[in-house]
């Protein structure tokens, strides 16, 4: 059996897989989480705009040892959901889906955000303090201490490493190589693959051998500058086109409200795709990001469970939206050239319609920033979940060279299998936290209720365990954050040094 034979049945197994997985399981799981989640809590994720832009900008509650920001752990979270996802994702899904997968992701993400808040205010609660005075956590760890069920956490922190370090990770390589077949038509033939593999893997290794305790600055570094160049491209091609945009939304929910197409083919429709892709975007109930949430230092829990419900409106209804305007607008103008293609060539194609050259040369810069920056933030996450697992340095060594070598195979990945394998991996890690947050979702509306009232006595608030009857044990939340040592420096300013010194500090 040659490698092609061996791919497509690859291809067609993990097909069938994924298939099975996102129609019968995670559909159901997702919206019923979403919904419990809001209705549980009041629409927390409409109720509390205002405090999520106020908490990001509050300082951090301890200093004594190395916690990072609310605002660090937000740029954190968000360099790993802000990666091709936002672009080759949002662009899969058009062209697999159909148009109408961009209304289901916008309405995944508002109901996904009360899911991410509850998961975010869990790992906060449950987070625990690491010898350098830093933080770590996650459902891992909430799953261990909350429920006594450590082989489910150990299960759950496979999940995540094989989702991010390979699935996610992998997929992210593939992307970035991905983006040569306009300049090279047989770059998957030529040996250009192998190149930009080894190229992607010598920065990775430069990363994660170097200092691994500056990961987070250099990913959550990037992502900002680029995503705002991103934005402006995106906003330029719309107002460039607003004859356009009646037609284009026409479209949208003309497809979004096509139920007979809908439900003739469920598991390629538009609703799936747009939840399938709007989860590996915003990672909203996934369990990923709650471990960025758990690094925070703040003074009540619920502040860093609103920050990362505004970082799912942030991925989204804001970066989801400027691809999918992108797309839109070229596959109104040429609904013939757009529907022949997928993932980043159609992108590429679409920035080329307005800007021509440059524009292609400027996306295919973006997704290669994107893309590495992911890799780090997702590689932040694998790694938080493998020390969950053993504390062992050799062991340690050797899961860093496995995340380098799937790095390279990635890149020489094909288009299906990447995406099948980031789909399957995504999805039982899913299925495990969103059962487990719906057991627990208890305790973060004890939270929320402590927080709210608080806030109505016009206080800051402020967590203590033991205000909450019964909560189970907790590591931290012992102290009153009065009685720790806050910050004197900003949360903006402090980011910045952080990254200036990250940038610049000389790798051993």
């Amino acid at each position: 059996m040659d490698l092609k034979s061996i791919n497509d049945s690859l291809i067609a197994i993990t097909g069938e897989i994924d298939g099975f997985m996102y129609t019968y399981i995670l559909v159901i799981l997702l919206v019923f989480a979403g919904v419990y989640f809001t209705i549980r809590t009041g629409f927390v994720q409409v109720r509390f705009i205002k405090d999520m832009f106020k908490n990001i900008v509050e300082k951090k509650a301890d200093t004594s040892g190395k916690a990072i920001s609310s605002f660090q752990a937000m740029m954190v979270s968000t360099a790993s959901r802000v990666g091709t996802g936002n672009i080759a994702g949002v662009a899969t899904a058009i062209a697999t889906g159909g148009p109408g997968a961009i209304f289901w992701m916008w309405v995944m993400s508002i109901l996904g955000s009360a899911s991410a808040f509850v998961e975010s205010t869990l790992a906060q609660t449950w987070k625990v303090k690491n010898p350098d005075g830093s933080y770590r956590g996650g459902p891992a760890y909430y799953i261990e201490q909350v429920l006594h069920m450590r082989w489910l956490g150990v299960v759950f922190a496979i999940a995540l490493i094989l989702c991010f370090a390979f699935g996610f990770n992998g997929l992210q390589a593939y992307n970035a190589a991905s983006t040569l077949g306009h300049y090279f038509p047989d770059y998957t033939t030529n040996g250009l693959t192998v190149v930009a593999g080894v190229f992607l893997v010598v920065l990775f290794a430069i990363s994660i051998f170097g200092d691994s305790s500056r990961l987070s600055t250099i990913a959550s570094a990037i992502v900002p500058v680029m995503a705002c160049v991103y934005i402006l491209l995106a906003l330029a091609v719309t107002v460039l086109n607003l004859g356009l945009l009646p037609a284009v939304f026409g479209v949208i929910f003309a497809n979004a409200f096509d139920f007979q197409s809908i439900f003739g083919g469920f598991a390629g429709s538009c609703v799936m795709l747009g939840i399938k892709r709007g989860l590996f975007s915003n990672e909203a109930g996934m369990g990923s990001a709650p471990n960025a949430a758990a690094a925070a230092s703040v003074s009540h829990p619920v502040k860093q469970g609103l920050i990362q419900s505004l970082s799912v409106y942030i991925d989204t209804l804001l970066l989801c939206t400027c691809s999918a305007m992108l797309v839109m607008v070229f596959y109104v103008q040429d609904p013939a050239a757009a529907t022949a293609l997928n993932g980043i060539p159609l992108v590429q194609m679409a920035v080329n319609s307005c800007f021509g050259e440059m524009g292609i040369g400027f996306v295919t810069f973006a997704i290669w920033c994107f893309a590495f920056s992911s890799i780090i933030g997702n590689y932040f996450y694998a790694e938080s979940n493998f020390r969950f697992i053993t504390q062992s340095k050799p062991a340690l060594f050797v899961f860093r060279v496995a995340c380098l070598a799937i790095v390279f195979f990635g890149a020489c990945n094909s288009f299906d299998l990447a995406w099948n394998l980031a789909d399957i991996f995504m999805g039982f890690m899913a299925i495990i936290n969103l059962v487990v947050i719906v057991i627990l979702g208890k305790w973060a509306f004890k939270l929320l209720d402590d927080y709210s009232a608080q806030r109505k006595a016009g206080k800051d608030p402020v967590f203590v365990a033991e205000s909450i009857p019964g909560l189970p044990p907790t590591e931290c939340w012992h102290v009153a954050a009065d009685e720790l040592e806050p910050s004197t420096q900003g949360p903006i300013s402090e980011f910045t040094d952080d990254v200036v010194e990250a940038v610049t500090t000389p790798v051993d």
